[in-house]
């Protein structure tokens, strides 16, 4: 799928600018709340191997629920409707984990059950929806500029590329590496079979590769287990789950009219583990 757009405006620096001369996280919510609330009402649901997390135009609070290899598509959308049944939206966003090709799901979910490819979700939900790939929603929310590569370190490894605006979800974690591919070596079979040492060794290693391939004039490693890292090479920068809930938002702006920053990154439920 690809997505047009112009993130860079001016716009939406003074929106940024406004934003970083608040200090509390109470004042980033709020900030969020009514640039989210000028556009239109979207709930965005970031479906993860671990959990199904939540959020909607006007909310302050992530909320979520358990996923796991039991989750069909019409699990999910019942338990996203119990969750958000006092929410008010008029449209819905998607981060699949796996991947999309115009707005539809090509591959089952190798962490969740099956039945997702051909899943009618605006008849599920009974609105207008927009699926991507859940590392291409979370590289919207993290594009600033030029040519973005976005890696997200989770259970696999989901890589997107974006070159002024334009959405490139790819597959390079199919690519072979060493006597596997990039994706078994530094996603999460690779980190529990080889430990964190050995782990942050190949991670650093695959970005490197990457990043000399493509010639990104930004480089963000985001993904659950961007955390387990002491460090980034040269030129990279850490980003955070959460930024898929911009992304989302992102699907549906009118007018580059973006939400300059997030919610609270603890989501209402008290578990600390993310996908």
């Amino acid at each position: 799928m690809t997505v047009t757009s112009t993130f860079g405006t001016k716009r939406e620096k003074a929106n940024a600018r406004q934003y970083k001369a608040d200090a509390t996280p109470g004042s980033r919510a709020k900030h969020a709340v009514v640039s989210c609330a000028s556009i239109k009402n979207m709930l965005v649901i970031y479906v993860g191997g671990t959990f199904v997390k939540i959020l909607a135009t006007g909310q302050t609070e992530v909320r979520s629920f358990q996923s796991g290899t039991t989750l069909t598509p019409e699990r999910m959308v019942s338990g996203v409707k119990k969750l958000a049944a006092d929410w008010m939206y008029e449209v819905v966003s998607i981060g699949y984990p796996g991947p999309v090709l115009n707005g539809r799901p090509t591959a089952e979910p190798p962490n969740l059950a099956r039945g997702w490819i051909g899943f009618d979700f605006a008849a599920a939900f009974g609105r207008p929806v927009k699926v991507v790939n859940d590392a291409a929603m979370q590289a919207m929310g993290s594009y600033k500029r030029g040519k973005m590569l976005f890696l997200g370190l989770g259970t696999g490894l989901g890589t997107t590329l974006i070159i002024d605006g334009k959405l490139e979800p790819m597959e390079l974690g199919h690519l072979p590496y060493k006597k596997g591919t990039y994706e078994s070596y530094v996603g999460r079979a690779g980190l529990e079979r080889e430990g964190k040492k050995k782990w942050r060794r190949r991670v650093i290693d695959v970005i490197e590769r990457l990043t000399a391939a493509l010639r990104p004039d930004d480089t963000v490693i985001g993904g659950g287990n961007v955390r387990k890292l002491d460090g980034l090479p040269p030129r990279c920068r850490a980003g955070h789950n959460v930024n898929a809930f911009r992304g989302g938002f992102r699907l549906w702006a009118k007018d580059n009219v973006i939400p300059p920053d997030l919610p609270p990154r603890r989501a209402r439920s008290d578990r600390k583990r993310e996908d």
